[in-house]
């Protein structure tokens, strides 16, 4: 009956198989859902993979790695054939996961408190003190409610026998969680009948418990609690996972200079001051948190932090010093250290490990080396795995002598076969093929300290049938659906279940906490100094983008009636009669790299080279780029759709053309790919005047946006001006296409351009969006809300530009009017004025807003 799917299904017999039993039959959890795509066209189940690829595409969901050829962010991939768990099975394994945490917990606060463990025997000291994850500074520190471990993460094999075991524990900033719900997504849209008919259960009470939490265990204070996610940056391999974390749970995605320590307590550097920070949730690992007390080079953390954790002013999840439960030696300790501090054995073992630090562990492992995995000791080891059954005899020789010389450093675990399930084909959505896989399941704690487990999780599959699986190495991802019990009701909640969870009491959350979720909801948004700086720079990019889109764009078709030109009158009267020098002139003026080009030819192919090559000094798509990498830092503060939009835009100008000879198509080519630029321009404007919040962010963006254009249009005028007054009039209709003004002059005028409505049109009429005046009033009224906290000469500055512009008499300007020269030179230094107060205001700006290192604490003191 399943035939069609899985026909070329091959179960190795060595292997658990998730979808089939050891008779072959499907597993009755897993029969709904194989009847169900079964009874699906093969391109229906093509075109819904394809759409799983494309949500992740759209959605820029990356896994970032280090010296990838495919480049550093790379698309996270997600199988359309999810990993099922039946409600029985997830039961126990709950029950096991929230065990384990709650151990671990008391194993930490045991190790940095009165260290009975190392006292009575059951850890080696060597395994605690020999590794840098023990940090010292930490030792005696007590971190609200007792709970070190807000967050865990564990990692899961199932060998042959069906048994799930545990591989690794994730105690130090476990990441993933962000991934399972972002699959969820994904799945809910690709596969939305499957779910619903299989009864899924929900990933949203994770999420909503780990918020709760933060704001139980955050010191109390008159204010709302404010908490952040602090990331490593946007290289860290996960950092779209920290992006949409911090989206999703309503926290500020910070770095470590978006944060200081005044007074033994955390602040934020907002645009409006600093504001105290409550909580952090932390995505950085232990040593480069505090230069100040632990790793001394580190640039990434936050000088101080560990005395402010010390004294009990900040929350910081998971506590520092976490990371040292790690370490895969602790294994074989772990059932121990369970009856001391539980009473009870472990629910969810670990697979054996054995310690090479103590004689008889690795007299053990040189005698069974074929069936064991050998490990570091310690994660910061930074060492791979080492199935010994793979090597040969030069490599086991190597093996042992490491193991001989270094025994400490070393742990050998148990060979664990993984479990096989079944994965679709890529480029054959009908065919189903078996791959090795992982389970990561996740546990949050609970405001009172105990743990709740995710209901779902992150599987991970293997790229080729062998026991390694790692996303660095190409594996691929499932979504985890966790079934509900046949006799469970759907709850459908009565109100929106962000604002009960922060609101309920079950858990006892206090009263003031409540308070401050009101308070949160009548607030302003604090948008950080580094957001703000992003943003900024977001609109500068966006404006250079569509001026240098527009500018090339006009003279691509200039060119081409260049040529025409050409076949009419002749070739020399044609250049003769061509306005197209003093255009090239105008975009040298621009920063455009024409100095090489001797030729029209040339100079068109360097148009195109200025379109394309992500490398040339002033390209469109270098500031594509960079807007790109501003936006996506400031992701959480962008809608979907504006971020989609942003994220879209690399990819519509496609590879740089090839080299010269030059493809007679190429002008056309490229202007299809500016219009399509032109386009994504066009919507971001409208995304920046509709679709966000009028928060401290938007302003400096629009800043950045008016700030840019003026020093275009300044440059650009400035460059005009100074041309030759016949060369004036022949580049006038390029002038106004390059300005966006072409449609309102004509509109306006109904003639042909004439020189000085030109330049009333782009100069003197305020407006004129794409007019210099315009620019000039939009900055007087986006620098008033800012004028009382930087009393800065530069602040003034549009206004009096908007002083000396109203000035001129517009009269003076007529050609044949005396003073004609006399005004031409007086705006010509108004330019050069302009263009100078864009770079004082950028300057300005960025000393007093985007590093305010001696900023006013205006607020959250508490």
């Amino acid at each position: 009956m399943y035939r069609r799917l899985h026909k070329t299904y091959s179960a190795e017999a060595n292997r658990y198989d998730e979808m089939l039993g050891a008779d072959g039959v499907l597993r009755p959890h897993w029969r709904p859902l194989i009847e169900q795509m079964e009874g699906l066209p093969p391109d229906v189940l093509t075109r819904r993979a394809q759409q799983v690829r494309d949500a992740i595409a759209a959605e820029g969901v990356t896994y970032n790695v280090y010296a990838d050829p495919q480049g550093a962010a790379r698309a996270w991939e997600l199988d359309l054939l999810p990993q099922l768990i039946a409600a029985d099975e997830w039961q126990t394994l709950a029950t096991g996961v929230a065990q384990r945490a709650s151990l671990l917990n008391a194993t930490l606060a045991d190790l940095y408190g009165p260290q009975h463990l190392l006292s009575e025997g059951l850890l080696p000291p060597a395994l605690v003190f020999g590794q840098h994850d023990y940090v010292w500074p930490c030792h005696h520190i007590v971190p609200p409610g007792g709970v070190h471990l807000h967050v865990y993460a564990v990692d899961l094999a199932r060998s042959p026998d069906g048994r799930w075991w545990v591989v690794a524990d994730r105690t130090q900033v476990p990441s993933g969680a962000g991934y399972a719900l972002q699959n969820r997504q994904i799945m809910t849209r690709a596969m939305p009948d499957a779910l619903r008919e299989m009864r899924v259960q929900s990933l949203r009470q994770h999420f909503q418990t780990l918020r709760e939490s933060l704001i139980r265990f955050s010191p109390q204070g008159s204010d709302a609690p404010l908490i952040v996610l602090l990331t490593p940056g946007p290289y860290n391999e996960t950092y779209s996972e920290h992006a949409f974390l911090a989206h999703t749970l309503g926290f500020q995605l910070v770095e470590g200079a978006d944060l200081m320590v005044r007074d033994d307590m955390v602040f934020l550097k907002t645009l409006s001051g600093l504001r105290r920070v409550h909580a952090i949730l932390r995505r950085l690992d232990d040593d480069y948190c505090d230069p100040l007390e632990l790793r001394s080079e580190s640039a990434l953390g936050v000088p101080g932090l560990v005395q402010a954790a010390r004294l009990g002013n900040v929350l910081i999840a998971n506590a520092l010093g976490s990371g040292i439960l790690e370490s895969t030696a602790m294994h074989g300790f772990l059932p121990a250290i369970s009856q001391r501090l539980q009473g009870r054995p472990l629910a969810l073992p670990s697979v054996a490990s054995w310690w090479c630090g103590e004689r008889p562990a690795l007299e053990y492992t040189l005698a069974h080396l074929d069936e064991l995995v050998i490990l570091p000791t310690f994660p910061s080891m930074r060492r791979q795995p080492v199935y010994a059954h793979t090597l040969n005899a030069s490599e086991r020789a190597a093996l042992i002598d490491s193991l001989q010389a270094q025994p400490h450093a070393w742990v050998a675990q148990e060979w664990v076969r993984l479990s096989q399930g079944p994965v679709l084909a890529r480029g054959d959505s009908a065919r189903l093929i078996s791959r090795p896989l992982s389970l990561r399941m996740f546990a949050v704690a609970r405001p009172d300290g105990s743990y709740e487990v995710m209901a779902g999780g992150l599987a991970r599959v293997a790229p080729y049938l062998r026991d390694v699986v790692s996303m660095q190495q190409g594996g691929v991802s499932k979504d985890v659906w966790v079934l509900k019990p046949l006799a469970t009701a759907d709850a459908i909640p009565a109100t929106d279940p962000w604002l009960a969870a922060v609101d309920a009491d079950e858990f006892g959350v206090a009263a003031e906490h409540r308070q401050f979720a009101v308070q949160a909801l009548r607030s302003t948004v604090d948008v950080s100094s580094h957001a703000g700086e992003s943003l900024f720079w977001m609109g500068r990019y966006a404006e250079r983008c569509d001026n240098l889109a527009r500018v090339l764009r006009a003279t691509l078709y200039r060119s081409a009636d260049d040529a025409e030109l050409a076949e009419v009158v002749g070739k020399t009267h044609a250049e003769e009669a061509s306005p197209f020098d003093s255009i090239a002139l105008l975009c040298e003026t621009l920063g455009i790299d024409l100095e090489e080009a001797d030729s029209r030819t040339a100079i068109v192919e360097c148009l195109i080279a200025a379109i394309h090559d992500p490398k040339a000094e002033i390209s469109v798509a270098g500031h594509i780029r960079q807007l790109h990498r501003c936006a996506y830092q400031v992701r959480e503060h962008l809608s979907l759709d504006n971020w989609l939009l942003i994220h879209s835009m690399p990819p519509m100008l496609g590879p740089p053309p090839a080299p010269a000879p030059m493809d007679a198509s190429a002008p056309d080519a490229a202007l299809g790919a500016l219009q399509k630029v032109l386009h994504a321009c066009a919507a971001l404007a409208g995304h920046a005047l509709d679709d966000m919040t009028r928060d401290e962010g938007w302003h400096f963006l629009m800043l950045g946006r008016h700030i840019e254009r003026m020093g275009q249009l300044a440059k650009l005028m400035h460059g005009f001006l100074a041309l030759p007054s016949a060369a004036q009039d022949d580049a006038l209709g390029w002038l106004l296409d390059a300005t966006s003004s072409v449609v309102t002059y004509r509109v306006r005028y109904r003639r042909l351009p004439e020189w000085l409505p030109v330049l009333h049109l782009l100069v003197f009429d305020a407006s004129n969006p794409h007019g210099l005046a315009f620019q000039f009033h939009m900055l007087v009224r986006y620098l008033e809300h800012i004028d009382a906290r930087m009393d800065v000469l530069s602040i003034g500055m549009p206004r009096q530009l908007t002083l000396l512009l109203e000035a001129f008499d517009l009269a003076q300007f007529a050609r044949e009017s005396a003073s004609a020269d006399d005004a031409r030179e007086r705006l010509l230094q108004l330019m050069e004025d302009a263009m100078l107060v864009a770079a004082t205001l950028s300057e300005d700006l960025t000393r007093h807003f985007f590093t305010p290192l001696s900023a006013p604490v205006t607020q959250g003191i508490g």
